[in-house]
């Protein structure tokens, strides 16, 4: 997003309470695209590119289309029906224009975009043979930019470039470009939005040709009056083909995909590569059921760069004002989302075994040599990201900007992977013991994880969170095939977090705290503390199976999590899931991000709902019940159904589900998405909650705390 678009934002969204000017929206509307180009396609079927943090490559910064029938220029500005197409990322978006049907068709192939459009008419008209003319008005910003741009003219064909990144456009009908002069500085300054295209150059031919701007008139033709819009994004440093090759590529997708058959021959083809083994294993009769799996392992996908990492999700706020950025690996979403994946996987049959390996082996390449992992990274390459918590990168001592709970998140999964995976894996293993190092670096002599940022990257402490995240990493350690004087430290310093975390109960709140913060606890009942379930289940496992492989325990009488701590994580759940669940006046409900949490609620009086705590809190209701039934306790069955009741909200066609079956990361009271859309987090958590509930409707209480098969190749 330009400064040009998010200034006609600016002008467009003044009064509206629900909107923060300048952002690029994807509340609404679908995405396209599995590989390293990301399209998201608006309402009106308007497109814009996501696709910077997948591949470099920018793309389409905003586009307009429109229908000429019989010298009446229709554009395509209000919001059309639009649908997914079965199974696939082909985008389907239907407008009706003065009687007569446009049905849009969206997908894309790499890093080239297909736009097919087929006209129809009532069969109430006489004139059923129009004469139509596809107007598609589209601004590209190669390597992010508007100016010092050129356009060139191959005939069928234009070429939009800065020095690296050359964008190309063409169709499979007749086409004729010229190019838009932008918006002048006068016109920047001025109340209402410049809409595009704009009127005739007035002669100034050589700006429309320095414009990342284009306009193409493009013929309806056939006896269905269609056509098929192709976007290319080139590289010329990355050794791809050369200019003739581009173009080349670029016009034979357009032709060959001329027919909406052909578009949805190459979707169902894309699919089945992406979901490759989905069906076959959901259909393993030793595997349990989830509903509806592929709608969040598409926004999965669609999140998904080639390397295997994902970006938190679309970024909507590219001049940051209001937040940091979305566009970038974070060490403790994507290891979050792998975790939950390879349990869902483990216990549903997925068919996800690529994509663990390749999490794995992108978290080893990207590893510090101090054996943490960084604030955030290009997903594309693994390569630093801009960031606020590289204290582990800057030579600076004691610094608390570092995020050790994203260390902790990933030292779990690797240990999980390694154990339930490829045992073999000499990378992986090798990443695990350098991550121990890490995390004991950062664990004071008291027991707790040092001084740090915490997981909402808005404050500093010693957070229970980050506690959490060091128990269940050291147990997961301490369970995975290394060596045992590995294993060993890892266990000793779990039995230690386990004691520590004493010094953060509140006892007239009945819950843990949110950090303790220079002595003082800070008792706010926060969301993230939802990760104790989780880890507390890891290591009543470890303990349980120490005790029976060597007769005794020195922890906890061979029992595990003792009953005091039970007691206290059913009070702590409960507390903070009561605590943190709103159920305003409008349309939804669900759980807040931590007490009195201020961000992004506008005039709002009240924090506002997130799907990722709604859906933790889900997980952790699960993860309580099974640890409860693994202890016959009498509660075990009402978290079961807490947490079915909370995983409602976020199941597809829930309350808290929007356009595309995606989860938006926030929620105003009146149902108004907003921020991130679709987030990774919570699509994640919820399959691993629907495998986890439907395992104990499946399997007896006495199975519901030992591990799943192994995944298999």
């Amino acid at each position: 997003m330009k400064l040009h678009s998010a200034l006609n934002d600016v002008k467009r969204s003044r009064g509206d309470d629900r909107r923060f000017p300048g952002e690029r929206r994807s509340t609404t509307g679908r995405f396209s695209g599995f590989d390293d180009r990301l399209v998201h396609v608006a309402p009106n079927g308007a497109l814009s590119d996501y696709s910077y943090p997948l591949s470099g490559l920018v793309g389409i910064d905003h586009s307009r289309f429109g229908l000429e029938l019989d010298d009446t220029l229709y554009w395509l500005d209000e919001p059309g029906d639009q649908r997914y197409v079965g199974e696939t990322a082909l985008v389907e978006t239907t407008h009706e224009v003065d009687g007569h049907t446009l049905t849009q068709y969206d997908l894309t192939l790499g890093r080239l975009h297909l736009t097919h459009f087929s006209l129809s008419t009532d069969d109430e008209r006489d004139d059923t043979d129009p004469d139509a003319t596809l107007y598609a008005c589209v601004a590209f910003a190669p390597e992010d930019r508007v100016s010092r741009i050129g356009q060139l003219l191959h005939g069928d064909a234009v070429e939009v470039h800065h020095d690296r990144e050359h964008d190309f456009l063409t169709a499979a009908t007749d086409i004729e470009v010229t190019g838009q002069i932008p918006a002048t500085f006068s016109e920047l300054l001025e109340s209402e939005p410049t809409e595009l295209p704009r009127g005739e150059d007035d002669g100034r031919y050589e700006e429309a040709r320095l414009s990342p701007i284009t306009l193409a008139e493009v013929e309806l033709s056939g006896s269905d009056a269609s056509t098929t819009v192709a976007t290319l994004l080139a590289d010329s440093e990355a050794g791809e083909e050369s200019r003739t090759g581009a173009l080349k590529r670029a016009r034979a997708g357009a032709a060959e995909h001329a027919t909406r058959d052909a578009l949805l021959e190459a979707a169902q083809a894309q699919a089945e590569t992406a979901f490759e083994g989905v069906r076959a294993a959901t259909d393993d009769a030793e595997t349990v059921d989830i509903a509806d799996p592929i709608a969040d392992l598409r926004a999965l996908r669609l999140l998904r760069a080639p390397t295997g990492a994902r970006i938190a999700g679309p970024e909507f706020d590219p001049f940051y004002r209001y937040s940091g950025g979305y566009g970038y690996t974070w060490f403790r979403d994507d290891a979050e989302i792998a975790g939950f994946l390879l349990a869902a996987d483990r216990r549903a049959g997925l068919g996800l075994e690529q994509w663990h390996r390749q999490s794995a082996h992108f978290y080893t390449t990207s590893q510090l040599a101090d054996g943490t992992w960084p604030h955030r990274v290009w997903p594309r390459n693994g390569r630093l990201a801009p960031g606020w918590a590289h204290g582990r990168v800057e030579e600076a001592a004691d610094s608390t900007d570092y995020q050790a709970d994203q260390t902790a998140s990933v030292a779990a999964y690797l240990a999980t992977y390694l154990r339930t995976v490829d045992a073999d894996d000499e990378q992986v293993r090798k990443a695990l013991v350098a991550a121990l190092d890490g995390l004991d670096a950062t664990l004071a002599d008291d027991g707790l994880p040092e001084r740090v940022q915490n997981a909402w990257e808005n404050m500093t402490g010693r957070f229970t969170h980050t506690a959490a995240t060091f128990l269940e990493a050291y147990a997961a350690i301490a369970r995975a095939p290394i060596a045992d004087e590995h294993r060993e430290r890892a266990r000793d310093r779990a039995r230690t977090v386990y004691s520590a975390l004493d010094d953060l109960w509140v006892a007239d709140r009945g819950c843990y705290a949110l950090r303790l913060d220079d002595g003082d606890l800070d008792d706010r009942l926060d969301g993230s503390t939802f990760a104790l379930a989780a880890a507390h289940r890891e290591f009543d496992v470890l303990e349980r199976d120490q005790s029976d492989t060597s007769g005794t325990s020195e922890h906890a009488g061979g029992v595990g999590v003792d009953a005091d701590r039970l007691a206290r994580l059913v009070t702590h759940i409960e507390t903070t899931i009561d605590g943190l669940y709103r159920d305003p006046e409008g349309p939804l409900e669900g759980v807040a991000r931590f007490e009195d949490d201020p961000w992004r609620v506008d005039e709002q009086a009240d924090a506002k709902i997130w799907s990722v705590t709604t859906a933790w809190g889900a997980h952790a209701a699960a993860e309580m019940g099974a640890l409860l039934a693994a202890h016959d306790h009498e509660a075990a069955s009402r978290f079961d159904e807490r947490a079915r009741e909370l995983l409602a909200l976020v199941e597809p066609g829930g309350q808290l589900r929007r356009d595309g079956e995606y989860l938006p990361e926030q929620f105003f009271d009146d149902g108004t998405a907003d921020s991130a859309t679709p987030l990774g987090w919570p699509h994640a958590l919820r399959l691993a909650t629907a495998a986890e509930l439907a395992t104990v409707e499946q399997e007896p209480a006495s199975a519901m705390n030992s591990d799943c098969a192994p995944v298999q190749d």
